[in-house]
């Protein structure tokens, strides 16, 4: 960790003040080297007090999106452990995808303030503003089969959905299988991608957007999509809701990686469900249904039981469930 990461994260931590000579002794550096860090973090954003005789002190905690930032609030065992943090890309998944080739390893976290060239669930665009949402991808390298890669999806839009309700204390819900909505609207889209070699998985990458601090929605589709801020009427700190989600994902792909499906994870899931108990229309190539849905199962397939009270498995891949009446 470099010592402006670490000034960060220490100041974070003590919420007073620290003397620069604690700085020089714990780095073994000058107090200019340690002025001139300080001074880097005030000109991202930080506001940083420095008092003669008591030392620097973290004023305010801005949402500010930077290496630093997110390298001093990651403390996880692997998830996020390396991070490559860009200011502008073209797609996350892209990134994660080249890095996946290199050999970058289980857990390598790619984070974009913007995203030129974001893509959906069959090719949709994704709007990526700069300086309002979250946009990353992380790279996994599962020791399980290809079959059982799709329900990585599912493990994500629980862990996004219980990362927001922790450090934003919303209510969210999930509409099968990965996005997550609040107030009936979507604010989180997941794209899962993975490379396969015969009977293995090469890699998994694992693209996220959350709308977090996007305080207009574009027209085309403020009828279906919101942002956390529109619907709380509060700024959040995304470095801080990154690592939430990130934290809620170890521990929940260690639960899936040891009983590869979801039994543990199932009441969350389905208590989250938006779907659930409601009638849906199943955009299947092979011929549109409706029911009643029902919950999913612990491989992740959404159960639906038709007008003649056969329960059918809807696994997602291609298919795409909706609401009679608007988009949930």
């Amino acid at each position: 960790m470099d010592m402006k990461t670490e000034i960060l994260r220490l100041l974070r931590e003590s919420g007073d003040y620290i003397s620069g000579q604690e700085f020089c002794r714990r780095f073994g550096v000058s107090r200019t080297a340690v002025w001139k860090a300080v001074n880097q973090l005030k000109e991202e954003g930080y506001g940083i007090e420095a008092v003669q005789n008591k030392g620097y002190r973290l004023r305010s905690n801005p949402d500010v999106l930077s290496s630093s930032e997110l390298k001093s609030r990651i403390q996880n065992q692997w998830a996020g452990n390396r991070i490559y943090f860009y200011e502008e890309t073209g797609s996350t998944n892209i990134d994660a995808k080249r890095l996946g080739e290199e050999g970058a390893e289980h857990g390598t976290v790619v984070v974009a303030d913007k995203q030129s060239a974001g893509r959906g669930r069959r090719g949709r665009s994704w709007q990526s503003p700069a300086g309002k949402d979250i946009y990353f991808t992380i790279l996994l390298r599962p020791p399980f089969l290809p079959g059982k890669a799709a329900g990585l999806t599912l493990v994500m839009a629980l862990s996004v959905a219980q990362a927001i309700e922790g450090a934003c204390s919303l209510k969210t819900g999930i509409k099968w299988p990965n996005d997550v909505v609040l107030n009936g609207k979507k604010i989180c889209g997941i794209l899962t991608e993975m490379n396969v070699e015969t009977d293995y998985i090469q890699h998994v990458v694992i693209g996220v957007g959350i709308n977090v601090n996007l305080d207009v929605m574009p027209e085309e589709i403020s009828r279906t999509a919101t942002s956390i801020l529109l619907e709380s009427g509060r700024e959040t700190a995304r470095a801080e809701l990154l690592q939430e989600v990130l934290a809620r994902f170890e521990e929940n792909y260690g639960m899936y990686e040891r009983d590869l499906d979801l039994r543990d994870m199932l009441e969350e899931y389905n208590g989250r469900l938006v779907n659930l108990g409601k009638q849906v229309r199943v955009l299947d190539p092979k011929g549109e249904f409706e029911g009643i849905a029902r919950g999913i199962d612990a491989s992740g397939e959404l159960l639906v039981e038709t007008q003649d009270k056969n329960t059918v498995r809807v696994y997602a891949g291609e298919v795409s469930v909706r609401g009679m009446y608007g988009y949930v």
